[in-house]
């Protein structure tokens, strides 16, 4: 029996085509590159216009919130350099009527009439300050409140602007008691010490509603300047603001008549420092002059309102809303 031959691979076996036609065949075409993606661009587009929905609609609906909730914190409590803060909150049934009367004489009489911006004192400040090395501050209740819940304490062109943008979306969205609400409750009464519960306890150890009217006084006079006046031991200047306040309140002995060709004293305004090397006593600053006032919480501070006497606001009577 003869040996068969060895079987040769498929893969070996010549080819059945010529080999002048396969040296004829056409070279297979190149491929055309891609064309440049867009992808980079949508992605932009995408997130340019996601960015403007949430300026648009959360500022607002964050805003809105505080008509029925209140904040767990704000922006000047994280920035706070006393660490941790005292912070409570009290809903405006706890809250004296004699304090939130002062707050609004001492620091806005044209609160419930304003739409946030008191443009009058404005063109007042900005003309005492180009005259004066002493700035004074123009800004109303509700800006205290933007910029205490959203903003920082540095002066800028920008924090100017979200305070404005601020101002009219709580204007507009919450009534005049609420913010004066929310402003007595985030306020900073002393240092790392906000809103008037945390205050009450710390300096009288008893709560909020069982403030007397010179406590809820007391309490308002150092509020241009928390971190340096004290409610719970006041020096002479910040006592003679707490008279005032008390004349204002209704609880305090009437105020003088003013006699013929002159005008009734303005709210007590903290003298400056004397300069370094100088002799002799402190001048006091004619009145309707502020002093800008120390710490971050009230660079802004309106330490004069109009020379006239404020008659209190009663609650809610009336409102923008």
């Amino acid at each position: 029996m003869s040996p068969q031959p060895p079987r040769i691979p498929p893969s070996l076996t010549p080819r059945d085509e010529p080999l002048d036609l396969l040296l004829d065949a056409e070279p297979e075409p190149e491929l055309e590159p891609d064309p440049p993606r867009r992808g980079g661009f949508v992605r932009f587009l995408l997130w340019t216009l996601l960015l403007l929905t949430l300026l648009f609609f959360v500022p607002p609906a964050v805003v809105l919130a505080l008509r029925w909730w209140p904040p767990p914190t704000t922006a000047f409590m994280v920035q706070s350099p006393t660490q941790p803060v005292k912070y409570e909150w009290v809903p405006a049934a706890r809250i004296p009527q004699t304090l939130r009367d002062g707050a609004v004489a001492a620091e806005d009489q044209k609160f419930y009439t304003h739409w946030g911006f008191d443009f009058m004192a404005i063109a007042e400040a900005l003309e005492h300050n180009e005259k004066s090395t002493r700035k004074r501050g123009a800004s109303t209740i509700t800006q205290q409140v933007a910029k205490n819940l959203f903003l920082w304490p540095s002066r800028s062109w920008l924090r100017k602007g979200l305070e404005v943008t601020f101002t009219l979306l709580l204007e507009l969205e919450l009534p005049k008691d609420r913010i004066l609400e929310i402003y007595l409750n985030v306020a900073e009464f002393g240092p790392g010490i906000y809103g008037v519960q945390a205050a009450a306890q710390e300096f009288f150890a008893k709560n909020a509603e069982d403030l007397s009217p010179l406590e809820t006084s007391r309490l308002i006079a150092v509020l241009p300047n928390p971190r340096k006046w004290s409610a719970k031991h006041p020096g002479p200047f910040v006592q003679t603001r707490v008279d005032w306040i008390m004349v204002q309140i209704g609880h305090g002995p009437p105020a003088p008549e003013p006699l013929e060709g002159e005008l009734p004293p303005d709210i007590p305004v903290e003298p400056p420092e004397p300069p370094e090397g100088s002799e002799g006593g402190v001048s006091v600053p004619p009145p309707g002059e502020a002093l800008e006032a120390d710490g971050a919480a009230v660079d802004d501070a309106v330490l004069d309102p109009p020379p006239d006497v404020f008659t209190p606001v009663v609650s809610g009577s009336v409102t923008d809303d």
